[in-house]
């Protein structure tokens, strides 16, 4: 069973998201037959590679928001609590804001090599732990290398425009099926979760997705048989 999962690298709640839906997959004994798809969501496209208050995420979004900026500071004390709890680590004094295209980018090319799941986990801690610029080539390219992509690989994601339609044509779907934010799961195209709900949440949605997906999957087809040849060019008439 296919499950799809829009988010972007910049969204707090996408990462903590990411931890509960392991935390789920952990639990669920069919594990094995589930395919797993990132997809990229631009929270804020109108973002500037080097916006104003860069260095400081509570002004960034203080401004933003219009609200004070000591609210904006509480805000984000809740979402590092948030994070703790999931098993993550947040340092949002280290935090450069910034598009988060190139990131989306760099995480397009890798699924093409099957390093979907290795991008998002390393743009995430990247973004949130470690305090790094994604909008800086030089980071990607070694944040790149890290995920498993040569350099001439990650300078194609940044340069060919085919990898910016991949992450608008993404955005343009999620909106179809219904995504008013992100993190947002598609599971066979039949149920959806939105938002960083806990790990039991998303197991009882996954367990009630995957019945119904097993039950639509285990029908035989009804065949007409005709003449055949076999492996070993045996034919029966």
């Amino acid at each position: 069973m296919k499950i799809e999962i829009w988010s972007d690298v910049m969204c707090p709640f996408c990462y903590i998201g990411k931890r509960n839906f392991e935390a789920a997959l952990a639990q669920f004994p069919d594990r094995e037959n589930i395919e797993v798809e990132w997809k990229s969501f631009l929270l804020d496209p109108t973002i500037p590679e080097l916006p104003q208050h860069q260095e400081n995420i509570y002004q960034f979004v203080a401004a933003r928001k219009g609200i004070s900026y000591e609210r904006s500071v509480g805000m984000h004390q809740q979402v590092v609590r948030m994070a703790k709890d999931a098993g993550l680590e947040y340092h949002f004094d280290k935090v450069l804001v910034t598009n988060s295209l190139k990131a989306h980018r760099l995480i397009q090319i890798a699924k093409t090599k099957g390093l979907g799941e290795n991008a998002e986990e390393c743009l995430f801690y990247a973004y949130f732990t470690d305090g790094r610029n994604l909008s800086d080539d030089a980071v990607l390219t070694e944040l790149g290398n890290d995920i498993g992509l040569t350099n001439a690989e990650v300078k194609e994601a940044l340069t060919n425009p085919v990898f910016q339609h991949k992450v608008e044509a993404d955005g343009a779907e999620a909106y179809r099926l219904g995504a008013k934010g992100v993190p947002f799961f598609v599971l066979d195209r039949k149920y959806a979760i939105a938002g960083a709900q806990s790990g039991s949440e998303i197991l009882k949605v996954l367990e009630t997705a995957y019945a119904q997906w097993k039950k639509d999957n285990s029908g035989l087809f009804q065949v007409a048989q005709g003449t055949t040849c076999t492996p070993g060019n045996e034919c029966t008439h």
